[in-house]
């Protein structure tokens, strides 16, 4: 959290400076104030101190900033660990990717989603470590995913639950429900698999990335 707290506000301090280049700039320009066509130029070179601020805030801020990790342990004293989810890049403008290894380090999975996908129904893809897809996640409904977007979670009505389906099929063996309470608790219900064709620690990692994945 401090990274990336000092990364932001590394970020920050470095959009101010561009944009106050950029208007001392035009003051060093125009010491008495532009006049006629010249405060349309000054307009559009601060204008591109802005942009340039903001492309250089990020510059500077996404390396800075800590990959998003997950760990899982056995319990509370976390002496042995038994799965982790880990961010494969830090600057993921559309695409998001993550691997999920175990404790010997193996890939189990490795889960990706397009994140254009989210603004008419959110999903994720769960790959199998040779490289095929092997599951996915998505939101329980087109319509609900759709109304969710215009209407937002209407105080927990339009809730936001998750399917998961193998790639090949239509067939429902899990779900990932968000629970109508005054606090942040989820359900992951696998009991529609019960062959555990579904490596349930993959599910777990699946689990994880709806929420915090999602930024819930």
């Amino acid at each position: 959290m401090l990274q990336n707290a000092g990364a932001l506000l590394v970020a920050l301090i470095t959009f101010i400076l561009c944009v106050a280049g950029a208007i001392g700039l035009a003051v060093l320009i125009w010491p008495g104030g532009p006049t006629g066509d010249q405060g349309l130029l000054m307009m559009l070179l601060i204008v591109a101190g802005v942009v340039l601020g903001a492309v250089a805030a990020v510059c500077v801020g996404v390396p800075l900033s800590a990959l998003r990790h997950v760990t899982f342990y056995r319990d509370l004293t976390k002496s042995e660990k038994l799965l982790d989810i880990l961010q494969d890049k830090k600057f993921q403008p559309t695409n998001a990717t993550f691997t999920v290894r175990d404790r010997a380090g193996e890939v189990l999975c490795r889960l990706h989603k397009n994140v254009l996908y989210n603004f008419i129904r959110k999903r994720w893809y769960c790959y199998a470590p040779d490289g095929s897809l092997a599951y996915v996640a998505k939101e329980d409904s087109i319509v609900l995913s759709l109304l969710r977007r215009f209407l937002g979670p209407m105080f927990g009505i339009l809730r936001t639950n998750y399917i998961i389906q193998p790639a090949n099929s239509e067939e429902v063996i899990g779900e990932f429900n968000r629970k109508f309470t005054l606090f942040d608790r989820y359900v992951l219900d696998l009991s529609a698999d019960p062959s555990r064709t579904l490596d349930r620690r993959v599910a777990l990692a699946i689990g994880v990335m709806l929420d915090t994945g999602e930024r819930r």
